[in-house]
Formats: structure tokens, sequence, C-alpha cells
């Protein structure tokens, strides 16, 4: 009897302890899910309340004048001066490396941290002196490709003259030829005549990545120009998606880049002085650089559709806005839309974007308008190509 009285107490003990385990499971389900609930709880709640207290702090914040804001920045001590200095110092051994890279038909592109404006015209001046530089401020938005390609084909034109009065002994004409008045006309010549021309000239570009050179166009233009035996090129580059910039063709058979990582640590105070600030132009500065990126995402005649309603508006400051029916008859004059039922896909895409807003014209009638200023309106059609 005791080895059964034995076997039946140890079995109880494996039931008790069976049980005791799937009990302490259940307790771990049940604190898991009343975890869970808890969390989730919390969350509706804290979102709720804090969309309420960041929709109010937002619009109670007081952004400082942009004078003081730069006056306070200038102020700040610069750091680590000698070892920038050390390591600047450690670049112009390479000056002759890369005068041999020039001379050898790469053009030289410099990146890493730090402003490159100093040091590349510092291998200019002591480097290039056979050279006629040409510096081009790629960060500024105001810069003019045509102007610059004007230069440059107005260089080639009087180093061709002094070729050809010498050869012939007849004096050359001291304008350039008629007719260069397009870009792609300028770079064409510049191809023609630099074969011809007993120089050499050397492109200085400080961020050839710069809001003003980004386009495809103009990147195509340095390239052609590049191209030519009489022309180099030396460029930085600082944006994180500047080799998206270009195909294979342009980066090994025109550019022929020879990239250099030359991190210099010097703050961007000459590059930053043509930018607006983070913390300074919350407004329209934004707005326009977000409707740009947007209507750049759009099909060509949704940009004209775009195009005709902001040109109405200029020219209308004082309408409430522009009807929809007036809008239709003028894309249709144009050929960019051929029913209503396209321009309201286009409209909507608009309204979806926030491009256009739709409000009541005092007659009763649906009328559209921009929400931008004149200025910024004006901005966004320059820089919409």
């Amino acid at each position: 009897m005791a080895p059964k009285r034995k076997k039946v107490e140890v079995e109880e003990k494996e039931v008790r302890a069976q049980e005791e385990v799937e009990e302490e499971e259940e307790d771990e389900e049940e604190e898991e899910l009343a975890f869970s609930r808890n969390y989730f709880l919390a969350k509706e709640v804290g979102s709720a309340s804090g969309k309420r207290s960041a929709a109010r702090k937002v619009s109670e914040i007081n952004l400082v004048d942009e004078q003081l804001l730069r006056a306070s920045l200038s102020e700040l001590p610069t750091k680590h001066e000698k070892e920038i200095g050390s390591l600047l110092e450690s670049y112009k051994g390479l000056y002759s490396n890369w005068l041999f890279e020039l001379r050898c038909g790469f053009g030289l592109l410099m990146y890493g941290f730090g402003s490159k404006k100093a040091l590349l015209e510092d291998f200019a001046s002591s480097t290039l002196t056979s050279y006629t530089v040409v510096v081009i401020n790629g960060y500024l938005a105001s810069v003019n490709l045509k102007q610059v390609m004007t230069t440059i084909a107005e260089i080639l034109w009087e180093h061709y003259k002094c070729k050809a009065k010498t050869s012939t002994g007849k004096k050359q004409q001291t304008q350039l030829p008629n007719g260069l008045k397009s870009v792609d006309d300028i770079v064409t010549f510049i191809v023609d005549i630099s074969d011809d021309c007993n120089c050499s000239v050397c492109l200085l570009i400080h961020n050839i990545d710069g809001p003003a050179l980004r386009d495809p166009d103009s990147q195509q233009h340095l390239a052609r120009v590049s191209c030519c035996s009489c022309i180099c090129l030396v460029a930085s580059i600082d944006h994180v998606n500047a080799p998206l910039l270009w195909d294979k063709k342009m980066v090994y058979t025109q550019f022929k880049w020879s990239w250099h990582h030359v991190p210099t640590f010097v703050p961007y105070k000459v590059e930053g002085l043509f930018n607006p600030l983070i913390l300074f132009s919350s407004g329209h500065v934004q707005t326009t650089k977000t409707a740009l990126v947007v209507l750049q995402s759009l099909t060509p005649n949704a940009q004209s559709v775009f195009r005709v309603l902001a040109e109405f508006q200029l020219d209308n400051e004082k309408e409430e806005g522009m009807h929809v029916s007036e809008l239709y008859t003028k894309c249709r004059e144009q050929f960019l839309v051929s029913s209503q039922v396209t321009l309201n896909a286009h409209l909507t895409e608009f309204k979806d974007h926030k491009l256009v807003k739709m409000k009541r014209h005092s007659d009763g009638q649906d009328c559209l308008h921009i929400p931008l200023p004149t200025n910024a309106l004006e901005k966004l059609l320059q820089e919409l190509v």
C-alpha cells in the first residue's frame, strides 16, 4: 500500500505544480494585457492633449530678429583654431598633385565638412599662376550662368584675336560675334573656338551644387565647357545629394572628376550670409521652397496651368481671385487642357498640396487664389523653369 500511496502523493504534487504554473502564466498574461491597455490609453490621452498644447505653443513662438541673431552668431568664439590651421597647412603639400591632375585633363572636386572657399582660393592664387582663373560663387542664388559663360567667351575671344592677328597681321573685331543670345549659343561658341586659343582658363566654382547651378541645364552647360581643351575645372560640393546631379557620362567623360576629401572644419560664414536662418525664416521663404518642390514634381501641363493662375493674380492684385471658368477658358486657348475634367484634376492636385485655395467670390462664384504674397509668387515663377 505504501508504494501506491507515494505514487498518488507524487501525482498530486505534480498536478498542484502544474496548476501553480498555469496560474502564474494567467497572472502574467493579465498583467501584460493590463499594461497594453494602459499604454494605448495613455497614448490616446497624451496625443490629444499634446496636439492642443503643441498648437498653442507654436502659435505663441516669438521669432528673433534676423540681425540680432546674426550678430549673436558672429560673437561665438571659433574653436580649435590651431588644429584647423595645421590641417589647412597640410593640404598645401597636395597642391602640386592637384596641379598635375588638372594638366592631365581631370577636374578637381573637393568635398568634406567645412568651408573650402579659402582653401581653393589659396590654391588658385599660389599654384594656378599660369591660368586665367574665373571664380564662380555658386552658393549665391543670384548667380547668372549666362553672364559667366559670356565672360569665358570674352576671355577666349581675346586670345583668339591675338593669335589671328599674329598669324595674319590683320586687326580683328573687338566684340563677340552677333547672334549669341542664349546660353546654349554661347557654350557652342566656346566649344568651337577653344581649340584655336593658346590659353589656359580655370573655372573655380565654389559650391557647384549651389541653388542657382543645380538644375540640369546649368550642369549640362558646365559639363560641355569642361570638355574644352583649354578649360579646366576646380569645384567644391557640400550638399549631401550633390552626386545625383550627374550621370556616368558627365562624371567620367565630361567633368572627369578626381574626388578629394578635404574636410576643413572651417565655419560656413561667407556661404551662410546668403541663406535665410532657420530660426528666422519660417514664413514665406520656406513656403515658396515647398511650393517649388511640389510644382517641379508635377507634369509640365500642370505647371503651365499654375503659371496662368499666378500671372493673373500678379496682374490683378486687387481682385479676390480668378474664376474657375475664366481659368478654363485661358488654359483651353493655350491648349493646356482639353476638358473641364482635366482642369479639375489639376486643381485637385493643387488643393491637396495647398498650392491653391478656393473661396467664394463676392458675386457668389467660386474663385481660385494662391496663398503667397506678390514677391514670393514672383520668385516662385522665376525659379519654376
